[in-house]
């Protein structure tokens, strides 16, 4: 009896110890038992790989800064590590100039502007994801989660690349890229009738005046953490100048947040679900519930990977089952 005691009490233990180690996912399951930095560790790097505690990009090994017109000795001029602690060379990716994102030439972003959500979410982002004027020390040009043989087991083979300038097409096309920068406004999605600015113009936030009964249903089943749920600084961008909330555009931090790999989790201001606490898959620092191994029950059931792209493209080509009038749950 005593030997099924202990033995019971020391399965306890390592269960105990298996929670503590692994997030408990409120609904569905994913990735476990490894840093929520995943592929931001930078192969043991960890934080330093992107922020320089000391000196900024010249304490990572840059030298160079774009003003305007040429290269410029950091030593004489320049903002390396002045934001952040960014310690990457941000004047590569500014010497671009301007980059043509999504389909042909309605996208334009200018890599040298001054707006705060241009330089940290999409210039920063590109200093290290760029790969044709940015090299990105220490990547493999290949998704973490796959070479980690971390994704579900029906996900293809193919590589995933990283580096979006080099991707394996023309050296820095980004017209295979999703649409961001100050073109890519609220304004041209359907949703834009339900969201409004805070008083603050700080973010994005539902319209009180203008519910949507089915958008609505879309946001009990999911939720809307991308678009009125995330946190300062993330999320849509938001400047003080913006007349409405049309004029609200894309950046790459408003989909990825790049410091929790795999999980996304719930608030009372960022409700998933309609639960206000909990943690949910995610993959690819998506900074929403993303899981393309979710469990769809042949159909009955809407993938989380899907529903998070329905947050903005709720109607039109594709659309979102709550929009054609559909109520199926959403498989986290």
């Amino acid at each position: 009896m005593k030997k099924v005691m202990i033995l019971v009490l020391a399965m306890m233990v390592f269960a105990t110890m298996a929670l503590a180690q692994n997030p408990v996912y409120t609904q569905g399951t994913g990735i476990q038992g490894i840093d929520k930095l995943g592929g931001h560790q930078n192969g043991g790097r960890g934080c330093v790989g992107c922020h320089a505690p000391h000196s900024g990009g010249r304490g990572n090994g840059g030298s160079l800064k774009w003003n305007g017109t040429t290269y410029v000795s950091q030593a004489v001029v320049g903002d390396s590590g002045d934001e952040t602690l960014w310690g990457q060379d941000l004047g590569p990716v500014e010497g671009m100039g301007i980059v043509n994102t999504g389909n042909g030439t309605s996208f334009q972003i200018n890599m040298g502007a001054t707006n705060e959500r241009i330089v940290t979410g999409v210039v920063m982002c590109l200093s290290c994801h760029d790969g044709n004027v940015a090299k990105g020390a220490m990547m493999t040009n290949q998704s973490f989660e796959q070479t980690a043989g971390l994704l579900p087991a029906s996900y293809g083979t193919q590589p995933i690349p990283t580096l979006l300038g080099a991707d394996g097409g023309a050296a820095g096309n980004y017209n295979n890229d999703h649409p961001i920068g100050q073109a890519a406004k609220i304004g041209a999605l359907s949703i834009g009738k339900y969201l409004d600015l805070d008083a603050a113009k700080t973010k994005v936030i539902l319209n009180a005046t203008q519910p949507d009964t089915k958008y609505n249903d879309f946001i009990l089943s999911y939720g809307a953490p991308t678009v009125t749920g995330a946190r300062t600084g993330a999320g849509f961008a938001v400047e003080p100048t913006m007349a409405t909330v049309a004029d609200a555009y894309v950046v790459c931090t408003t989909c990825h947040t790049p410091h929790s790999m795999y999980t996304a989790s719930a608030s009372a201001t960022n409700k998933i679900a309609n639960l206000s606490a909990g943690t949910f898959p995610s993959y690819f620092f998506i900074a929403a519930p993303y899981n393309p191994g979710a469990d769809t029950a042949n159909g009955t059931k809407a993938s989380s990977a899907t529903q998070f792209c329905r947050q903005c493209h709720f109607t039109g080509a594709g659309g979102s089952n709550e929009g054609s009038g559909i109520k199926i749950p959403t498989a986290f």
